[in-house]
């Protein structure tokens, strides 16, 4: 008699800026918990890499040097490298601001793609979100020709001086990188790179990946606007349709019972091609009662 082989589910977490893996596994530890007890016919595996960018406390929103620091004598503060990383560093003096070591952020995700994957799906909070839905795209059939088109139109300017689109990450290239396209993204907090330059990842066709946006109503980290205009670019996703979901909080990964069952049914949903939502599984997030 023949043994049934249990099938695998293996996901990407992506953690925010200046977390790391560690922290991202404890934040979402409920989720992770929860998915896994969702599929007792899977074999579930969940990935945290650390993002390749490590940080230092000037990169640190809301640092300041304290001037009693400097006159103390002591090494210059700020220069000691923390347990914090990202996946980029946004340059704001740039106009639109421009990602710093996105290349680098992107080629150790191919990386964890090639050695560990094939992956069904990635979870991403925050930057990691905007990183997830990056992926999502590069890994779509066809999309080289997005970046080839965005270099084409900032070439064909008739000279007048425009932006280019940066150019299809070489680490996601054949033959560097084979691996299918992701049956699922689910992006909290996520938003869209901003500007030209990024506009194929975005565009042309637009991602076609199925995207679950889970979005805070108190964040005031990722405003509204931003994550739109990822919604925006993300092919069929609406309240109506049920791929974007607001909780009653801020700037941070839900572990409400309400706000896990979410993205569960989402995850089956994608994996097994059919609507697992009973009549009150139906009722709309927003009008849960939820316990905060």
């Amino acid at each position: 008699m023949a043994t049934a082989t249990i099938p695998a589910l293996k996901i990407l977490m992506l953690h925010g800026y200046t977390q790391s893996s560690t922290l991202f596994r404890a934040k979402s530890a409920a989720l992770a918990k929860f998915i896994k007890k969702t599929f007792p016919s899977y074999a579930v595996s969940i990935c945290y890499p650390t993002a390749p960018h490590r940080l230092r406390m000037p990169d640190l929103p809301g640092y300041e040097s304290q001037s009693l620091e400097k006159e103390s004598g002591l090494d210059a503060p700020g220069e000691e490298e923390i347990e914090a990383f990202a996946w980029f560093r946004r340059r704001d003096e740039s106009d639109p601001p421009e990602y710093l070591g996105l290349e680098d952020g992107l080629g150790a995700l191919a990386k964890v793609l090639s050695e560990e994957g094939p992956f069904d799906g990635v979870i991403g909070f925050s930057q990691g979100a905007a990183m997830a839905a990056m992926i999502a795209s590069l890994l779509e059939p066809n999309r080289a020709d997005s970046f080839t088109h965005f270099t084409k139109v900032a070439s064909e300017s008739d000279g007048y001086e425009i932006i280019g689109g940066i150019p299809f990450p070489s680490s996601f290239d054949a033959p560097n990188l084979s691996h299918p396209p992701l049956k699922f993204a689910i992006c909290y907090s996520g938003f869209r790179a901003p500007g030209p330059r990024y506009r194929a990842f975005y565009e042309h066709p637009p991602i076609r990946t199925p995207v679950l946006h889970i979005l805070g109503s108190l964040d005031a980290v990722v405003v509204e606007s931003r994550s739109r205009a990822l919604i925006d670019a993300c092919e069929g996703s609406s309240e109506q349709d049920g791929t974007v979901v607001w909780h009653p909080g801020g700037h941070f990964v839900p572990s409400q019972l309400r706000f896990l069952e979410v993205p569960a049914l989402f995850i089956r949903e994608c994996l097994e091609g059919v609507s697992c939502k009973s009549k009150d599984e139906e009722e709309k997030v927003e009008d849960m009662e939820v316990p905060f």
